[in-house]
């Protein structure tokens, strides 16, 4: 799961680097040099998820955060800053940041806690997946195979989700691990097959026929048959 990212930094060659690293990493990106000049471009295009430096001259990270906050803007935050000291990451807390990463820090967990905040973002009513017969609203949390409403955990839920999201594409089971599961690494990859077998009993519940295919030594795909039409 990729999104776009506006990033805050009053450092140039941070800007820049996380720029080029985030960019590598599936993101599109853009960037601010100060608090007024990422109010000006979350107001222009909004991103998906903001990552925001506290300790910039002028209009703090946390002030950004907070005038937004006093918008009522939902945007996942994600603060950085250069000091490890608790007080700092109250003061972010407190201003509604979803998420706090003291510099330096590896990309690698950069990326891994964006992608757990994109997962978390309160899906938009334009988010409804549809593939053949399935019909999927990650707002409500429901799936429907034409209008038999199927009975799925929160995590058959978001494997099922993941899997229509890339309808026709093999996914491999690291990838799914990273978007359903999270950076949680002490899951091992058999659950993924583990749960798979539990999504297909209840997707061809009745006679339905197999939508979730393996792809023997690479992953899973989700295809499903045109005939039974598309639900409404």
């Amino acid at each position: 799961m990729s999104g776009r990212v506006l990033v805050v930094d009053d450092d140039a060659a941070i800007r820049r680097s996380l720029e080029r690293g985030l960019r590598l990493s599936g993101f599109r990106v853009s960037v601010a040099a100060d608090g007024a000049a990422a109010l000006t471009a979350l107001a222009a295009e909004p991103p998906d998820v903001l990552v925001l430096d506290v300790g910039m001259p002028g209009l703090s990270g946390t002030e950004v955060c907070r005038t937004l906050r006093a918008r009522a803007d939902d945007t996942p935050v994600l603060m950085l800053s250069a000091l490890d000291e608790l007080a700092d990451r109250v003061a972010g807390l407190q201003a509604g940041a979803d998420d706090y990463l003291v510099k330096p820090f590896a990309l690698e967990e950069l990326v891994l806690r964006l992608h757990a905040l994109l997962r978390r973002r309160p899906p938009q009513p334009s988010d409804l997946i549809r593939v053949g017969p399935l019909r999927i609203h990650p707002e409500t949390r429901q799936a429907f195979w034409d209008e038999d409403e199927l009975r799925l955990t929160r995590r058959e839920f978001e494997l099922l989700a993941q899997l229509a999201r890339n309808a026709g594409i093999v996914l491999s089971r690291e990838v799914l691990l990273d978007r359903v599961w999270g950076y949680d690494f002490e899951v091992r990859s058999d659950a993924v097959d583990t749960f798979v077998s539990y999504l297909r009993r209840k997707l061809e519940a009745g006679g339905r026929p197999r939508t979730v295919h393996t792809v023997r030594g690479v992953g899973f795909v989700l295809r499903v048959p045109d005939e039974g039409g598309a639900g409404r």
